[in-house]
């Protein structure tokens, strides 16, 4: 084990940073001392632009895993389902932790289940894949592209109640005080003909009247009393009005948003998740010294064939960011269960199956798998979100 620190390339994001310190952590436990790098990549640079529209997958990765090629730093820390299939000759996976929760998630201010929209309702989302099973399964939804990262999203879907409450608010109050001040030079001419007596009745009438108020807040106290996430979101500037976002749980789970905001979880079944997605990447160079260091500190044997197999299957089938496809694989036993789905971009067309691949020949057998989808119409459906795209 060598006595210098292990640098760790990371992208600037707010999700990304707990990502490379959940590893630093676990580094660190392992007496292992280390220092996470910020690297600028194209993804980051490019904020106007859905995933889909960068190209091929890469756009968050090929900055990072320069660094580690040119020796500026020792590893990188990933997301695996942005790590592309073909890889440098020069890098190496050296490790894959253990892999949190793959399923998406349904977003809404109030926690409604995609079941419970209303028809009409605009469901956000950046990926083809989110997009294309909601539109499978809900064709009467309206799906619109979303930008930004995690917490900008949700912001986006809080934002334009949040911001017509507060209007609300204002309004009303603004009113009371227009109405105080009417009820004072009213009670001020009573005074004069009345007295003392009439005064205390006013202030009781006052005070029934506030009790009975729409807001029981001022509007400075309403909004003190906002999370820093609505807080947030009152500024957030919204060009289309969500009614639900699609996000992966584990997004929200490491941003620390996950109890903050309404979500039902899509079942995998019917909404399979991306490759790799629940999963950390961690690249280092084919001959560095921190190799063995990481994957014995890092590496999940459970989570590196579960991704594996998925990552050959998305090789063997094409498509990556360009078009709507879902795998998730599970280990159990001497099996791998292995679910794929490839969709046209409305999702009005799908290939789809299960099957249950040999633990002992996972990789030739999700091979096989991907040359039997692509044989019954998954290659076409890729071809055509190609020339969509």
């Amino acid at each position: 084990m060598s006595n210098e620190p292990i640098r760790l390339a990371s992208r600037g994001s707010e999700l990304a940073l707990r990502q490379a310190g959940e590893v630093k952590t676990t580094l660190a436990d392992r007496r292992h001392e280390v220092e996470v790098v910020e690297v600028e990549t194209k993804g980051d640079r490019v904020t106007d632009a859905l995933i889909s529209e960068l190209g091929k997958t890469g756009a968050f990765v090929h900055a990072l895993d320069q660094e580690v090629l040119e020796g500026n730093v020792d590893a990188a820390v990933h997301s695996m389902k942005d790590v592309p299939t073909e890889m440098a000759d020069d890098l190496l996976v050296a490790a894959v932790p253990r892999r949190g929760n793959p399923a998406d998630v349904l977003v809404t201010p109030d926690g409604a289940t995609l079941d419970e929209l209303p028809a009409g309702s605009v469901v956000g989302t950046a990926s083809l894949r989110r997009g294309a099973q909601v539109q499978a399964r809900r064709p009467d939804l309206t799906v619109e592209p979303i930008r930004g990262n995690v917490d900008t999203r949700v912001e986006k879907l809080l934002a334009p109640a949040l911001q017509a409450e507060h209007e609300a608010r204002t309004e009303a109050e603004k009113e009371r005080k227009a109405e105080n001040g009417r009820e004072q030079r009213s009670t001020d001419n009573e005074t004069i003909r009345g007295g003392i007596q009439n005064i205390e009745e006013n202030r009781d009438d006052e005070d029934d009247s506030r009790e009975n108020a729409e807001y029981d807040q001022t509007v400075e106290e309403w909004f003190e009393s906002l999370s820093p996430l609505q807080q947030s979101a009152m500024g957030r500037e919204v060009d289309t009005e969500y009614d639900a976002v699609v996000l992966a749980r584990i997004g929200l789970e490491r941003t620390g948003l996950i109890h903050h905001v309404g979500i039902a979880e899509l079942p995998k079944e019917s909404h399979v998740p991306s490759a790799g997605q629940g999963a950390l990447c961690i690249t280092t160079h084919r001959d560095s010294d921190v190799a063995d260091d990481l994957r014995e500190a890092l590496d999940h044997v459970r989570s590196r064939v579960e991704t594996t197999v998925e990552r050959v299957v998305l090789e063997e089938l094409g498509g990556g960011c360009i078009a709507p496809i879902g795998i998730y694989a599970l280990l159990k036993g001497e099996i791998v269960r292995t679910s794929v789905q490839v969709f046209s971009r409305d999702g009005t067309e799908r290939v789809a199956e299960t099957r249950d691949l040999d633990a002992e020949n996972y990789a030739s057998e999700a091979r096989e798998f991907a040359a039997d989808l692509r044989e019954r119409g998954a290659a076409e459906l890729i071809e055509a979100a190609r020339r969509e795209a």
